[in-house]
């Protein structure tokens, strides 16, 4: 089991450090909870958007949930966080049924983005 999941690791850091990022306007930073419902567990979801989440140089969390949804705050620009936010909806390995997002306050101390177990 280590061994596969080794590989889908290596797959997925590859795959998210592939994504070519656009340019993005620098806007007011914003925070957004965001729940990804579907096929989204055990795909190496929360560490493809933990990956793409730390080179756009968002700040946040995302961890599993107990119904098998993936739970997220993301903050920075709200283009970074569509971004984002799209480019999981398009993950082919993922099945993302439904995607519920509110928008939170900012957390002003926060400096990094961290996968919660």
């Amino acid at each position: 089991m280590k061994v596969l999941k080794k590989l889908r690791d290596g797959y997925v850091i590859r795959h998210a450090n592939g994504i070519k990022l656009p340019q993005f306007p620098s806007v007011n930073r914003i925070r957004k909870r965001i729940v990804f419902s579907g096929r989204v567990q055990k795909v190496g979801f929360r560490l493809e958007l933990f990956c793409i989440a730390e080179r756009l140089n968002l700040t946040g969390w995302v961890k599993n949930l107990e119904d098998g949804s993936v739970e997220a705050e993301l903050q920075g620009e709200e283009s970074k966080i569509q971004f984002l936010v799209d480019c999981m909806q398009s993950l082919k390995r993922a099945s993302v049924k439904k995607v519920n997002i509110i928008d939170v306050p900012i957390s002003e101390d926060e400096e990094s983005f961290k996968i919660v177990r």
